[in-house]
């Protein structure tokens, strides 16, 4: 868990939602492992070390949780495949700060994918299959809800159909359109690319801004607008989203914020896409 970030009258905490390695290639796309691996370590088998990190958003008007990890609910058989190296700790991770699960009143999830939706149902003590955030309402963009539920042949692997037990529409599930603010200060906007529906998440406050681009931008290493990971549906769009955000928040001097960075949990980038200031995990 980190200390809290500040943005204004905001407080963001990454609590551990997991920690796994995936393929350094598939991070990169079209990238040669000559070019990347200068900026980011890998393993002698190729692989990348992956923070899933939730952020818990403090605000005046309620907790935020955006994103919420991998979840309990890995075979040993997924553990291995996916070479997890650190549990969720999510909800310990809440007690440590005072709160509990009931005291989410929103979650946010960037899209559906297994590693960013894990963790919106949980096993209870008994086994059972529950809702993480049971007075939580649930984010998604509309386009990602319906291919969650419709999932191509490239995303069935990726959409879990127990992430998502117990979300009604209307009731704990809210799908957005393309662009919505959450609460004041908190703003949803469809960027599409690394799925369909993938939305980024905007924060202000206090003269403060902050940018969470999710998989368009896991690591400040692919702020380079053409190394895109292998991961995304629609490559091109990623490509057009990632320029137009990334170009807005420079020029407002945003902080981005990073889920799967082990190191750096936010940082503000030059016109290079290089990391001039950094707020790091302790």
């Amino acid at each position: 868990m980190s200390q809290g970030f500040r943005l204004g009258a905001f407080t963001i905490h990454w609590l551990q939602g997991g920690v796994f390695e995936v393929d350094g290639g598939s991070m990169f796309g079209v990238v040669p492992r000559v070019l990347w691996e200068k900026k980011c370590a890998a393993t002698p088998d190729n692989y990348v070390r992956l923070a899933n990190s939730p952020m818990l958003l403090q605000t005046p008007q309620g907790n935020v949780l955006i994103e919420t990890g991998l979840g309990n609910k890995l075979t040993a058989k997924q553990r291995g495949i996916f070479r997890v190296r650190a549990d969720w700790d999510l909800v310990a991770g809440l007690a440590r700060l005072g709160l509990s699960r009931e005291s989410i009143s929103q979650v946010i999830l960037t899209h559906g994918d297994f590693d960013h939706a894990g963790g919106v149902t949980m096993l209870n003590d008994s086994g059972g299959l529950e809702l993480t955030f049971p007075a939580a309402r649930h984010y998604l963009q509309r386009q990602e809800w319906e291919d969650v539920l419709s999932p191509n042949k490239r995303s069935a692997d990726a959409y879990w159909e127990e992430n998502f037990a117990g979300l009604v529409e209307g009731e704990n599930l809210h799908l957005v359109e393309g662009e919505e603010e959450v609460l004041p200060g908190v703003r949803l906007v469809r960027s599409g690319g690394h799925t369909r529906g993938h939305q980024a998440v905007w924060l202000e406050s206090g003269g403060q801004i902050a940018l969470h681009l999710g998989d368009l931008l896991p690591m400040p290493c692919n702020s380079n607008p053409l190394w895109i990971t292998a991961y995304d549906n629609f490559p091109l769009d990623s490509i057009a989203a990632k320029e137009q955000f990334l170009g807005q928040a420079i020029s407002r001097e945003a902080w981005f914020l990073f889920y799967h960075d082990p190191e750096i949990l936010a940082c503000k980038l030059d016109g290079d896409g290089a990391v001039r200031e950094a707020f790091c995990a302790a």
